[in-house]
């Protein structure tokens, strides 16, 4: 008899795995429109010239970008035509950038590589978020098990912002969803709960719960932010600002000062450690640790007027 299939978010969400401190660190993005299977590893693994697929793979590199793979949910076959490209660029004042354009061609991609290598930034502002959803099956089933009804959900409801895209990172917290810009990682999502999630963020609410974290902030940090949202309420992505941060050995203390125009302070105690090696993709037999960020005390204090 065989042993029964294993799937890594059944196994994290039956262990209680912490969201808190999962998002992975990025600044900037490049979405690519391609319709046809994706390879396991996303954009490396695509059939295209290789000269322009290095030539975009090295610039977004130098700038600490990730390159996504992108599509409309459902659209499965390839279309012709041009396909659409962005680079998305998160900005700490919430002026976040986007820039779009269209390609048919494997030349094309180096009009991508000049966005990225262009000094200053780039793109236009004022645009609503891009809402990627995770459903890169052949990278690990739970993404395509758990991220489809969720890119199906959020498309009938937002279907000129919602894309399915490649991996994000984090394979035992789908349904993820990256908000790009913005920089917010969710987790851990339904159908159901990721329209309440992301209505919630599209009018300026960042709740705690589902939070991995925002990606310009290192996992403490993230953690310390999730932890005041939980116990002070809902707040706009830029409400809480990283006053301060000190570590000794595993224990970090982590100052936020908001929410924004506030300056009141509050003090965060975040304890790192490492689990138990457990396997953590549904596809990855080999068994490893994941780094915890528990939250040990969170203190409100006081506002000091000269």
């Amino acid at each position: 008899m065989s042993a029964e299939r294993f799937f890594c978010a059944d196994a994290a969400r039956a262990r209680g795995d912490a969201l808190p401190g999962t998002a992975p660190y990025g600044l900037v993005w490049v979405l690519l429109e391609h319709h046809a299977p994706w390879p396991a590893n996303g954009y490396d693994g695509l059939p295209l010239d290789p000269v322009a697929q290095s030539l975009l793979f090295e610039a977004a590199r130098a700038v600490r970008a990730r390159i996504l793979l992108i599509r409309r949910h459902g659209r499965r076959a390839p279309r012709p035509g041009p396909r659409r490209w962005a680079v998305l660029r998160y900005d700490a004042t919430g002026a976040h950038r986007q820039q779009w354009g269209t390609w048919e061609r494997d030349e094309d991609l180096a009009r991508i590589a000049d966005v990225l290598e262009a000094p200053g930034e780039p793109g236009e502002t004022g645009h609503p978020p891009v809402v990627l959803v995770c459903t890169h099956g052949r990278h690990d089933t739970c993404c395509a098990v758990r991220g489809r009804p969720v890119a199906g959900a959020l498309s009938e409801r937002w279907p000129d912002l919602v894309w399915e895209c490649t991996h994000v990172g984090g394979d035992r917290f789908a349904a993820n969803v990256l908000v790009a810009p913005d920089g917010v990682y969710y987790g851990g999502l339904d159908a159901a709960s990721s329209v309440t999630v992301v209505d919630q963020h599209l009018a300026g609410r960042v709740h705690a719960a589902h939070l991995r974290g925002y990606t310009d902030l290192f996992p403490a940090q993230q953690a310390a932010v999730a932890a005041v949202l939980a116990r002070y309420g809902p707040a706009a992505r830029h409400a809480y600002t990283v006053a301060g941060t000190t570590r000794a050995g595993p224990h970090w203390l982590i100052r936020l000062t908001g929410p924004a125009p506030s300056t009141t302070p509050y003090d965060v105690e975040v304890t790192a450690h490492r689990t138990p090696p457990r396997q953590l993709t549904c596809n990855g037999l080999a068994t490893s640790a994941a780094m915890l960020h528990e939250v040990t005390r969170v203190e409100r204090g006081r506002v000091h007027h000269d």
